[in-house]
């Protein structure tokens, strides 16, 4: 079988190899924080406060760090970002490890590691295009979308392995030793001299320009619509340590395979995705895909076996990727190069704020209705946005990814 033509470029390959690997580490720690966090208070509601950190990191600072991707080169950038988290997770680890951890130390290094992926994601995105040709970049995405959910699965069954045998503390510490291998992979990565781009006198203006560019492509932001949707009341991961230890009961070693589903899923839907990603009828894959998500939750809350449980994670995955990959190749290809930094932060405020906020928003309607019930209510919210979307017609429903070229003025 021969491999796409993205991967003859060795500069995009050692890039997407060090991201897989240091994302890996970072979806460890992510299912870590949330274990650690109800292991030591038994609320789900404090769980949730994990995503409130994240929300407060992702709206005061991602429009401040597209723009500083638009500005700078963007690898040192990156550089820098993956340093930071590097720190603060050790630091972490160095803290639970000696047996002093607290919750508070968790939420503080979720803030600042947000904090850093607010610079550091609107540059990961904004790089790619100086790795490979234009008319491989849809080809790109489509790669690294799926490829990030091979970390999404490894991460979590990891988390729960390392912390059956030595607790959270071991998780932290693998995660900043990936943070340093993408440090050093970033150094071997050779990118063009970047010309700053955004020319604007202050950073308010130059995100002003990026809003403005938003509300003039309704597409950009029905696709923020449908994706909200989807994470701030489908977030399911913040009571999968609820569900795997007093529903399911079957440990940490069960949570971590339950929280590595539907990246396992995922992958299953990537088999799809690059016919799919082209199709004319990309919009309404969009649309069954997220109604589909939110009936995967529904299955999910609604399951008391082990295996029912996994089978409707996994289809949560299949959905969640397809969606996702159609939603970012969208918006990148409907973004000209000099603004794909601060229109990338912007809609991460959706994509990446959207479950921290839905942590927050399911783990108090789970302490006041239980984690089945919130999970099946917030389920229903994608179902009746995507029927709404699909009987209305209109952008989102009639639109195609395809022909890059005609997109990028």
């Amino acid at each position: 079988m021969r491999l796409p033509e993205v991967f003859s470029h060795r500069d995009f390959n050692l890039y997407w190899a060090g991201v897989v690997f240091s994302e890996i580490g970072v979806r460890a720690t992510v299912a870590a924080n949330l274990y650690h966090v109800y292991q030591l208070t038994g609320s789900t509601v404090q769980v949730g406060f994990v995503g409130l950190f994240q929300a407060v990191a992702l709206v005061v600072l991602s429009p401040i760090g597209g723009a500083y991707a638009d500005r700078l080169d963007r690898r040192r950038l990156l550089q820098a970002s993956q340093g930071l988290a590097m720190g603060v997770t050790l630091a972490l680890a160095i803290a639970t490890l000696s047996g002093v951890g607290e919750p508070w130390h968790i939420y503080v290094s979720v803030l600042l590691n947000t904090a850093a992926a607010t610079f550091d994601r609107p540059a990961r995105q904004a790089l790619i295009p100086a790795l490979v040709p234009r008319d491989q970049l849809v080809q790109a995405y489509a790669i690294v979308n799926p490829s990030r959910e091979v970390a999404v699965l490894l991460g979590p069954a990891l988390a729960g392995l390392l912390i059956a045998a030595a607790g959270p503390g071991l998780v932290y510490a693998f995660d900043a030793a990936t943070y340093a291998l993408l440090v050093v992979v970033l150094m071997l990565v050779r990118t063009p001299q970047m010309i700053p781009t955004d020319t604007r006198p202050t950073l308010l203006a130059s995100i002003r320009e990026a809003g403005g560019f938003i509300r003039r492509r309704p597409i950009i932001y029905q696709l923020m619509s449908l994706d909200l949707s989807a994470t701030m009341f489908g977030a399911y991961r913040v009571l999968l340590p609820a569900f795997a230890l007093e529903i399911l009961a079957v440990g940490p070693t069960g949570y971590g395979l339950l929280s590595a589903a539907p990246a396992a899923g995922a992958l299953l839907g990537s088999l799809w995705i690059f016919r799919l990603v082209k199709s004319a009828n990309s919009g309404h894959v969009l649309l069954a895909s997220t109604f589909s998500y939110g009936l995967a939750c529904v299955a999910l809350a609604q399951s008391r076996i082990f295996f029912v449980a996994v089978v409707a994670a996994l289809a949560l995955g299949v959905a969640d990727a397809l969606a996702t990959t159609i939603r970012h190749a969208a918006v990148q290809l409907e973004t000209p190069d000099e603004m794909r930094g601060r229109v990338t932060s912007l809609y991460q405020m959706a994509s990446r704020g959207g479950p921290a906020l839905g942590d927050v928003n399911l783990g108090a309607i789970a302490g006041a209705l239980g984690p089945m019930a919130a999970l099946s209510l917030g389920g229903l919210v994608p179902m009746i946005v995507a029927s709404l979307y699909a009987v209305r017609g209109g952008t989102v429903r009639d639109y195609s990814v395809i022909q890059p070229e005609a997109t990028a003025a």
